[in-house]
């Protein structure tokens, strides 16, 4: 009982780094399963190290290491494929085998075998368009188990003495078989919510720009005006709810809404350097009112404390910009940003048709 409450320990460990990582850009490759090069490297460094933690925060018992390494090898297998499963293995198994012992060759040989069948549980699912399942705990808590009880088999097999080798995994088989199993299977957890998560927001920004696209469709191409310029502002200020909109020529404002439209008025000069500035360099320029800040040029008690600005094209040439502000004491979302960027494209290609019409 005492060991399994250790390796439990250990478990909890593990589970932190994950949620840490599920909070960095580190883990969105895992997100999704892909054979590119780069994501493989990813997966084989990722968990070729949480194979080694796993070794380094065992406990030592009659002379082997009591652990949780599996969870590296298995995951890497899942996430990688055999090739990766492999790789991690033998990585955790040599760095094992260093460490001596007289299971420190079983601990190699059974490290290498649980990345692999990590690996082999990965091309079977693929290969029957199955690849969600990867992602259930269900599934990664019953690889996991195979793979501890191969460890098991393997140690008795490799390791010598027998009467030894018996004697630790009479001791140690049910505690790491329960520990990394629960542990493998919270892990993908976290990793399935972080991915469900991702997956609604990346539906909804979608939703957000069809929607814009949709709504926008030909107003632009009867002429790049106030009245159609301030339809525009008012279709992207309600579908992305920023705090105001923005659009303007190349010397006055067409169209405003939201806060600060009492000062912010169309159809007067463009007073803001910065606006003049992402024209001129055919930039997109953030002022993100905190490194960059953004001081309003019309009014001091201006609520607006963020903009971002993004130059509109006819072509090659500059023709005005699309301003997207946040009040203060509110950042932008970085899926407004990536949003306000699409859409100027999407206005620049309007204006463009309405030129060539």
């Amino acid at each position: 009982m005492e060991l399994v409450i250790s390796l439990l320990q250990q478990m909890c460990v593990y589970l932190v780094l994950a949620y840490m990582l599920s909070k960095t850009p580190i883990i969105l490759p895992l997100l999704s399963i892909s054979s590119r090069l780069s994501h493989r490297l990813i997966c084989y460094v990722l968990f070729s190290g949480f194979c080694i933690l796993g070794t380094y925060f065992g406990l030592h018992i009659n002379d082997a290491i009591a652990n949780t390494r599996a969870i590296g090898a298995v995951m890497g297998g899942l996430f990688g494929g055999p090739v990766v499963g492999f790789a991690v293995g033998l990585t955790g198994g040599i760095h094992r085998y260093s460490l001596g012992g007289f299971t420190d060759l079983a601990c190699a040989i059974s490290t290498t075998a649980e990345g692999v069948i990590g690996g082999l549980l990965h091309v079977y699912l693929i290969k029957r368009n199955k690849g969600a399942l990867l992602f259930n705990p269900s599934v990664v808590f019953s690889v996991t188990f195979v793979a501890e009880v191969v460890q098991m088999i393997l140690l008795l097999a490799v390791a010598k003495p027998f009467d030894q080798a018996y004697e630790l995994v009479s001791a140690i088989a049910a505690p790491m078989i329960i520990a990394n199993s629960f542990g493998a299977a919270l892990f993908m957890s976290i990793l399935q919510d972080r991915k469900t998560i991702f997956e609604k927001y990346s539906a909804t920004f979608s939703r957000r720009a069809l929607t814009i696209a949709d709504r926008s469709v030909g107003i632009l191409s009867n002429g790049f005006n106030t009245e159609n310029a301030e339809k525009i502002a008012r279709i992207i200020y309600e579908e992305t709810k920023v705090g105001a909109v923005a659009i303007t020529d190349q010397e006055k404002i067409l169209a405003f809404v939201g806060i600060g439209d009492d000062h912010h008025r169309p159809n007067t000069p463009i007073s803001s350097q910065s606006t003049l500035d992402s024209m001129e360099k055919n930039d997109i320029i953030y002022l993100d009112g905190t490194e960059r800040p953004y001081q309003c040029s019309l009014a001091k008690d201006c609520k607006l404390g963020s903009a971002l600005i993004i130059p509109l094209r006819a072509g090659k040439a500059v023709i005005g910009t699309i301003k997207l502000y946040e009040p203060k004491r509110k950042l932008f979302s970085t899926a407004n940003m990536s949003m306000a960027e699409g859409i100027a494209q999407l206005l620049s290609s309007q204006i463009l048709y309405g030129d060539y019409q």
